[in-house]
């Protein structure tokens, strides 16, 4: 079994690296595969992560909320999130009663570092009686002071849900004004962004155009308004993958994180993706060496009080009720 493993591995990664590169690797996958059988481990592997990382010693590979949901069909014991720290927080909120790692306790996110739940409390009095959703993309801190969470994918539906005609999304202001075009209810946004997506400009899409007039260009709605609007698709990053199978695109431009197009290299060979590559530093820090020591030591262990998690939950469990 560990040798086919390896072989998924070899040829999902090999679609990026050398074949002395895989060489050189190989072994530390090995090791990672013999820990997860050793310590009744699950990985969860995020879409942005490294092909090494994402492809054979991942369990359940997707978005933040899809892996955090697939995590409690586990019987694991362990579960080690390769991805930014609030995505492992959110599978501890969800997973109350096991150990949740990451392989580096400072991978975090600009996005869910720009709101604290502070500032939430804050919202509230400045807007007294209007709901507040977040963006998944956030601490747990800003989880246990907000109304209801959504992803990029379910944002539309969940404020469409709301009993107002005016809703706070936070903490992505981008991601609130691509919601905007899509609703009548008065959206009013937090001024967080992604350091990745913020990047994309509408020159860029523009630019795009020009030098590869048959591509379908894919944005993440984490990018402006000024370059969605221009775009063929814009999706969740599993909306990405669906709309490419679906449009029967032979080329591809992704404005997202450069990794993404790696990863789906492997999953749509007959495509040609265009890198317009936009690196997210934070997600680069989950290495393979980084995975194999916070397995055989079980270190890095994400942490909350009971209070949090029962109060983040809330919100979480609010958008599980609607989606």
């Amino acid at each position: 079994m560990t040798n086919e493993i390896i072989q998924k591995w070899r040829e999902g990664a090999g679609k990026v690296y050398l074949p002395e590169e895989l060489d050189a690797r190989e072994p530390l996958v090995r090791e990672i595969l013999e820990l997860k059988k050793e310590k009744n481990a699950i990985i969860l592997g995020h879409n942005y992560m490294t092909p090494d990382v994402y492809h054979g010693i991942s369990d359940v590979v997707g978005d933040s909320l899809e892996l955090a949901r697939r995590s409690k069909e586990s019987n694991a014991d362990i579960i080690l999130f390769n991805g930014v720290h609030f995505m492992a927080e959110t599978a501890k909120i969800l997973n109350p009663s096991r150990k949740v790692l990451i392989a580096d306790l400072k991978a975090g996110c600009s996005l869910a570092e720009s709101m604290t739940g502070e500032d939430v409390r804050q919202l509230r009095r400045q807007y007294p009686g209007v709901p507040i959703v977040s963006y998944i993309n956030c601490t747990a801190d800003v989880k246990t002071e907000v109304d209801i969470i959504c992803t990029s994918a379910n944002a539309v539906r969940i404020v469409e849900s709301l009993d107002s005609d005016t809703v706070l999304v936070v903490p992505d202001g981008y991601l609130a004004q691509n919601i905007q075009k899509q609703t009548k209810k008065k959206i009013i946004p937090w001024p967080g962004k992604c350091m990745v997506h913020e990047l994309y400009t509408e020159f860029d899409v523009d630019v795009a155009r020009k030098s590869f007039p048959q591509a379908k260009i894919i944005a993440h709605p984490e990018c402006k308004e000024t370059v969605t609007a221009k775009v063929d698709f814009t999706g969740s990053t599993s909306q990405m993958g669906k709309y490419i199978r679906e449009s029967g695109a032979d080329q591809v431009l992704l404005m997202t994180e450069c990794s993404m197009g790696d990863n789906l290299r492997a999953e749509f060979p007959k495509v040609s993706f265009i890198s317009s590559c936009q690196t997210c530093p934070h997600m680069k820090k989950i290495t393979l060496e980084k995975v194999r020591d916070a397995l055989r030591d079980e270190k890095y262990e994400i942490e909350l009080s009971d209070d949090t998690i029962k109060r983040a939950r809330a919100s979480l469990d609010r958008m599980l009720a609607v989606v």
